[in-house]
């Protein structure tokens, strides 16, 4: 007969799956029930009035944002910095832009954070900079930035500027998320996790040949369709290609269209096909 430790044991280890799954049911059914839910009608005149890549997206995307913010605002939590007191149209241009990135369902939300900190201005933090064996310390002006498996910050005036300019390829918020779905396969290195195994070669060959190509552009000054800060690193080169995607899709589809295509197939989404921007 079994000793009764080994018994007790074993039901504490059942009962421990049988809650742990219990939990993960009810958070997903959850889930599913707030991106139901209809959003607020003064939060979808704060998407309509403020966010340009919501007015530009077809009507069927559209509704799966609006889902998407409503789970967002209620999983996220909103902290002002400097003196800002958060405002609902603050949460929810952050929360409209931050979204546009999962409107194809390619990832399971923004995952392993729950603060986004707020400064009403660009905030100065200190920097160190290696240059092989020569270390600098200094300070550095941010628009924004995301801390490894912790916190989002942006400063809300650059927030502001980037929906001013909607077609510019500088969106701080898209910027800031695209690190977050980068952090998802435990390392921030321009590599997400990728739903397709097949996809892996073709990103690899793809995104390291326009990183490098980026690269010498910047050196060379020549013009180039993504901003030169994407040739800081990979991380950096793939957050500022998933502005570019968004905000001058068909700029990329003519110009980059090997790298348009693979952010094609990342999110699912045809941002080239969407409404030109407003003038």
């Amino acid at each position: 007969m079994p000793d009764l430790s080994v018994l007790v044991l074993v039901a504490f280890v059942l009962l421990g799956w049988a809650v742990f799954f219990g939990l993960q049911h009810w958070h997903r059914r959850r889930r599913a029930s707030m991106r139901r839910a209809s959003l607020p009608q003064p939060w979808i005149e704060i998407l309509e009035r403020e966010v340009p890549l919501y007015r530009r997206m077809p009507d069927e995307l559209r509704a799966e944002l609006r889902g998407l913010v409503n789970l967002f605002l209620a999983e996220k939590s909103f902290v002002g910095y400097a003196g800002l007191a958060v405002t609902d149209e603050m949460r929810v241009v952050i929360a409209g832009n931050a979204c546009v990135l999962l409107v194809g369902g390619h990832a399971e939300f923004f995952e392993g954070f729950r603060n986004i900190l707020i400064y009403p201005e660009t905030y100065v933090v200190p920097h160190v900079h290696h240059d092989g064996d020569v270390v600098t310390e200094g300070y550095v002006t941010n628009a924004g930035e995301s801390w490894h498996a912790g916190p989002l910050v942006l400063a809300w005036s650059e927030v502001r500027r980037g929906l001013e300019h909607p077609d510019d390829g500088n969106n701080v918020v898209i910027h800031e998320f695209a690190h977050k779905l980068d952090e998802q396969n435990d390392a921030v290195d321009g590599l997400p996790v990728l739903r397709d195994k097949a996809h892996y070669d073709s990103w690899a060959r793809v995104l390291t040949r326009e990183f490098a190509d980026l690269v010498e552009r910047v050196e060379a000054r020549s013009n180039t369709v993504l901003d030169s800060y994407g040739a800081t690193s990979p991380p950096e080169f793939f957050a500022v290609a998933t502005e570019t995607f968004f905000e001058r899709g068909r700029l990329m589809q003519e110009k980059l269209p090997e790298l348009y295509e693979e952010l094609r197939k990342f999110y699912d989404v045809d941002p080239a096909s969407w409404a030109a921007p407003e003038q």
